[in-house]
């Protein structure tokens, strides 16, 4: 479900420099480990720390005591690159393969993760939190996203080498950019730079 509690996750460009890019859901950030193709340099879910590490900076609150095995890595993985496809096909309105459809909902369809009220007011999470139990509860968020009121506003960052996806939460709803900071700035600079020589 589209949601603006996270301040966005630290990312690092092809130059070097530091950005933040807020996705807007759980299930978009989950886009951010590694991908497809090309985007398989990126893969940083080799492990089952990888995992609980990714869950930490993502905005689960609390953040969930995790026990993840191997095989869930796995999973996260293929779950992973069946969202990428599919967010993306829907961004480009286009039809998702319906294996891609099928994953997510396989995964949506395990138990996820149950949060509850402690003593003291605050948010946690019962019972065993498990890899599976994490990935079902990302699934069912995407599920949430494809189907509910905010699906229109899932994009692609209009720059011509950028294809981080996320779904715009703004009021106006004319995010162009997966940040301001790094994609929206260096257009900025490409526009002001092409104005100057015009008019040299």
């Amino acid at each position: 479900m589209p949601s603006s509690a996270s301040p966005g996750i630290l990312m690092r460009s092809h130059t070097g420099a530091r950005y933040r890019f807020d996705p807007g859901a759980l299930c978009l950030e989950l886009l951010t480990t590694g991908g497809i193709g090309e985007f398989r340099r990126y893969e940083v879910l080799h492990a089952p720390g990888d995992l609980a590490a990714w869950a930490e900076r993502s905005r689960l609150t609390p953040t969930p005591d995790l026990r993840v095995s191997e095989a869930e890595v796995a999973d996260a993985r293929r779950l992973r690159d069946a969202l990428w496809r599919a967010m993306t096909a829907h961004a480009l309105d286009e039809t998702p393969d319906p294996a891609d459809i099928a994953a997510v909902n396989e995964a949506a369809a395990r138990p996820p993760l149950t949060p509850a009220i402690a003593l003291d007011g605050e948010r946690v999470w019962t019972g065993t939190a498990d890899g599976s139990g994490l990935l079902s509860t990302v699934a069912r968020d995407a599920v949430d996203l494809l189907t509910g009121p905010f699906s229109h506003r899932i994009r692609m960052c209009a720059s011509d080498n950028c294809y981080l996806v996320y779904v715009d939460t703004s009021r106006p709803g004319r995010r162009r950019w997966c940040s301001m900071e790094h994609c929206g700035n260096l257009h900025k600079v490409r526009t002001l730079r092409a104005r100057r020589s015009e008019e040299d």
